[in-house]
């Protein structure tokens, strides 16, 4: 593995460490705030309506991060594998440059730019 790799790896490591706090964070301050509302009453409709949204709002932020972590997930087996830096469309490398600025990318930028116009379909993450 060349230095520029094991530095995306370390990145990678790094960044998923970072998410899962970031995630028990999110859902050690819901838990909390749940608490502090099982005493109070719900009658107001203002305090629903601001309940629902502030809970579609925490819903909506742990799943872009859970999404984040499943890149980065894949990436690190990716690594496991021996497959890192490969784009997961016509197999060829991924320029070292694409992988720097995001580290997870499953795509080379040819063929991102071909998913982004809709001639090739993307594989799940």
């Amino acid at each position: 593995m060349t230095d520029s790799y094991r530095h995306l790896r370390e990145r990678l490591e790094a960044e998923r460490k970072r998410l899962a706090e970031e995630l028990a964070k999110i859902q050690t301050t819901a838990s909390t705030s749940d608490e502090r509302r099982e005493g109070s009453p719900f009658g107001k409709r203002e305090e629903e309506a601001t309940e629902t949204m502030e809970l579609e709002k925490r819903l909506a932020l742990e799943n872009r991060i859970r999404q984040e972590m499943s890149g980065v997930e894949k990436a690190l087996e990716k690594f496991e594998k021996g497959t890192y830096g490969l784009c997961e469309n016509c197999g060829q490398p991924i320029a070292l440059e694409r992988l720097e600025a995001l580290p997870q990318a499953t795509l080379c930028v040819k063929c991102k730019a071909l998913a982004k116009d809709g001639r090739i379909t993307t594989p799940p993450r």
